[in-house]
């Protein structure tokens, strides 16, 4: 074995790292890799897992050398139709602007084997450096990230273990601030409605700031409503309807996002209920499209501009010298903004 560890963030991880962990020849391991050539299931099984194992991703740079790079961030985000990331990506995108460097975007529709497979495709093109949203990844994942030898930054969350550099807020905070601000108003029946969170991680953290804060207050969630798909006003009309006619005692509702939430305040406003005098609503992320309504729905800001803005700075400054390697972590503060769905009152 060489005294080299092929998990070293200082090096690329070469044939020769499969080569020695799977014990069979780097000829061969080319051949598994690049589909070629005449080689035993059992050979390729174990090639494969080896590199698996140490995230081993080939390169597809044809004639390059294997320490080359090009000038492409790999940025992977859950989703394109959910509002919040094209601002991340705007931020990303003017810091980039500045450098010889662009941005190239893979979406993983919140699925972690969706994951696996854009970033093995991504970092088989060796990018200069990756953003990612998220800190909860497969082994897979965190392996091909931990032996990529380039910038990682995690974005959007900081309630957890970084690989390398992460920028975002604690959702668990973000839960726990909209809670009291509830609690500060004299609300006591709360539903929570949102999406189905085994693999919206940052959305089930909230949730679980949320209720850890009104415990202490001796108040339990009266009742929740989940869905699946995208979020949208008629799908936050529909669950505002189904959870008022099955709980009409409730007094405040707490949505899992803005989009789910405006939907509720506009079917609110249609069934002549006040608001936030008989029923409270907030959502969480700002959303500036609802910025034009006629009335604003209380919210917790999550920067998601900056967060894209200082994400792609560290890759940026990472591969210029201009920062350290490694470690770098940027803690936001969510933003209460109260609108005119929660502040009942003057206090």
């Amino acid at each position: 074995m060489s005294d080299a560890d092929p998990t070293d963030l200082r090096r690329p991880l070469t044939l020769r790292d499969v080569s020695e962990a799977s014990g069979v020849s780097e000829m061969t391991v080319s051949r598994v890799l690049r589909n070629r050539g005449d080689v035993s299931e059992t050979t390729r099984t174990k090639v494969l897992e080896a590199a698996k194992r140490l995230g081993y991703v080939p390169n597809k740079i044809a004639g390059a050398l294997a320490s080359s790079r090009v000038n492409l961030v790999a940025v992977i985000i859950p989703s394109l139709s959910n509002m919040v990331f094209p601002e991340v990506m705007t931020g990303i995108s003017e810091v980039l602007d500045e450098t010889d460097l662009q941005p190239v975007v893979g979406v993983t529709n919140y699925r972690p084997e969706k994951e696996e497979d854009v970033l093995y495709e991504m970092l088989s093109w060796r990018p200069s450096g990756v953003i990612i949203a998220g800190l909860e990844h497969s082994e897979a994942s965190r392996a091909m990230l931990k032996a990529s030898g380039i910038p990682v930054v995690e974005i959007m969350d900081t309630d957890g273990q970084a690989i390398d550099a992460v920028v975002g807020i604690s959702h668990r905070r973000a839960g726990r601030e909209m809670a009291r601000a509830i609690l500060k108003q004299g609300f006591e029946n709360i539903g929570f409605l949102g999406t189905k969170m085994p693999l919206d991680y940052r959305a089930r953290k909230r949730f679980e700031g949320f209720t850890e804060a009104l415990a202490k207050a001796g108040i339990e969630v009266q009742d929740q409503i989940f869905y699946e798909g995208g979020s949208g006003l008629a799908k936050g009309r529909e669950m505002t309807q189904a959870i008022l006619e099955r709980s009409p005692d409730l007094d405040f509702l707490y949505y899992s996002n803005d989009m789910i939430g405006a939907g509720g305040m506009l079917w609110c406003m249609d069934q002549g209920i006040a608001v936030p005098q008989r029923l409270g609503l907030a959502g969480f992320n700002g959303v500036e499209l609802l910025d034009g309504f006629s009335r604003r729905l209380a919210t917790m800001e999550s920067g998601r501009h900056e967060i894209g803005q200082l994400a792609a700075r560290i890759i940026a400054d990472r591969l210029s010298g201009a920062e350290p390697r490694g470690g770098q972590r940027v803690e936001l503060t969510p933003k209460l903004q109260l609108g005119d769905t929660l502040k009942r009152y003057k206090n």
